[in-house]
């Protein structure tokens, strides 16, 4: 077995899709370090994984915002797709088993968080997944 761990944040909004009457959350998390070059620079490097979570609780996709830091567990996928430059482009993908999220959101317009501990588990309205 191979397993994947991702802490990141989301670079957009989860998209809720149906394929073959299954329900499949998508979206991307960004993981960015930072390290010195061999000449000493301070370089920062983001890795983009693209993550598919095949799931009924859609309600979960609420709080899936652009921003959103998010803690994944799942299987590794490597594939390539072809740009608008007709590049090959290699990406990352993970199969999500396990979702965390670690940072908190404010609902719209009313300045409260939806989550108010840095564990994400302390709210009753979340719901589990």
């Amino acid at each position: 077995m191979i397993k994947m761990q991702v802490i990141g944040y989301l670079g957009q909004d989860a998209i809720v899709n149906t394929v073959n009457g299954k329900t499949v959350i998508n979206f991307s998390v960004a993981h960015s370090e930072k390290y010195k070059n061999k000449d000493g620079i301070e370089v920062d490097k983001s890795v983009w994984v693209s993550a598919a979570y095949w799931t009924d609780r859609v309600n979960v996709a609420m709080y899936l915002k652009k921003g959103t830091q998010v803690y994944l567990e799942g299987s590794p996928e490597a594939k390539t797709y072809t740009n608008k430059n007709n590049e090959v482009i290699p990406q990352l993908q993970i199969r999500v088993a396990s979702l965390n999220l670690l940072s908190s959101l404010k609902t719209q317009g009313t300045g409260q968080d939806f989550l108010t501990q840095p564990n994400g588990f302390e709210t009753n309205d979340i719901p589990s997944f």
